[in-house]
């Protein structure tokens, strides 16, 4: 059997490599239900948002400004644009994630809407960028990928339903980390930078983030995950290089997952009834998968957990 064939085979879940999000949602009532998806201006974001809407879920869609969340909900209310009718609703929020400012107000926009959160589904993120960028000191896909969504979710902990999931988007690459995991003495990257190492150290803390948030839930009924979209081309990849580019372009069609495809997974994880059932796991292709032994780091997790609560108190 060929590489993609095996890549595409089906897994204990039912669902695998090639499955889309409309094939994980088939004949689901999400009615009554309400999702907080960031990032949903482009790729998986809108894909998860157009997704959940269709089979009547609230989704409260966060973009960097109001204008590009709007834009993004604007397709899902208007049946002619999208294509087809939804039951669902789709409502804008802006929420900067390198800007801790414009995340608090994203989680009191979203707390005085009132309705509980089904699911957080923290996707938004920014990859492997050319040249080493701060945000308050600290390098900034770190501070964007993991310190965003971290005082996001946080936020909005009491907000999560009782039986409530929180699904944060991570990487394969997470595994492209440093050796040593989290470079706590070079957040900034003052002392080294590399786009792929910074970019995976990110995706790490994301997987560590979920790991320790599923132990601090405040309800037995709640849960939070990470998962692996799979390698998908979309707007994320921006910063590669033109060569990469033009091997996405290329290769496309044999080794990239489509963005329906990308989506599978958080959806999955987000909706169906057997990830409730677990604590704390990393996902890909639709089903448990083993990701790196960093990442299963207890003790590394509970380390960034408190240096991630002491960066924010900084910034206070």
């Amino acid at each position: 059997m060929s590489l993609v064939g095996i890549m595409k085979g089906r897994g204990p879940s039912g669902f695998g490599y090639d499955t889309t999000a409309a094939e994980v949602l088939a004949g689901m009532d999400l009615r009554g239900r309400t999702f907080l998806v960031t990032g949903v201006a482009s790729g998986l974001g809108g894909e998860t948002l157009r997704s959940l809407c269709a089979r009547g879920a609230r989704v409260l869609g966060l973009a960097r400004s109001q204008e590009r969340a709007a834009a993004a909900c604007a397709l899902v209310r208007n049946p002619v644009a999208q294509g087809k009718s939804s039951e669902g609703e789709a409502l804008p929020i802006a929420c900067d994630l390198a800007q801790p400012a414009s995340v608090r107000q994203a989680v009191s926009a979203v707390r005085r809407l009132g309705w509980p959160l089904d699911g957080i589904i923290a996707n938004a993120g920014i990859m492997a960028l050319p040249k080493l960028q701060r945000q308050f000191g600290y390098e900034l896909q770190f501070f964007t990928n993991h310190v965003g969504h971290h005082l996001l979710v946080t936020g909005l902990l009491d907000r999560l339903a009782p039986r409530g999931r929180v699904v944060i988007l991570s990487s394969a690459a997470h595994t492209a980390a440093p050796r040593t995991g989290i470079e706590f003495d070079n957040l900034s990257g003052a002392a080294g930078y590399a786009p792929w190492r910074a970019y995976g150290q990110s995706k790490l803390a994301n997987i560590l983030f979920a790991r320790q948030l599923a132990t601090r839930l405040p309800q037995p009924g709640q849960t939070a995950h990470a998962v692996h979209p799979g390698v998908i081309a979309t707007n994320l990849a921006r910063h590669m290089s033109p060569a990469l580019r033009m091997l996405f372009r290329v290769g496309g069609a044999t080794f990239l997952k489509t963005v329906p495809q990308g989506t599978a997974t958080q959806c999955y994880v987000a909706t169906h009834e057997a990830p409730g059932k677990l604590r704390g796991e990393y996902f890909a292709d639709c089903n448990v998968a083993t990701s790196s032994a960093l990442a299963r780091d207890s003790a590394l997790a509970a380390r960034l957990w408190d240096k991630t609560e002491e960066i924010l108190g900084g910034l206070a």
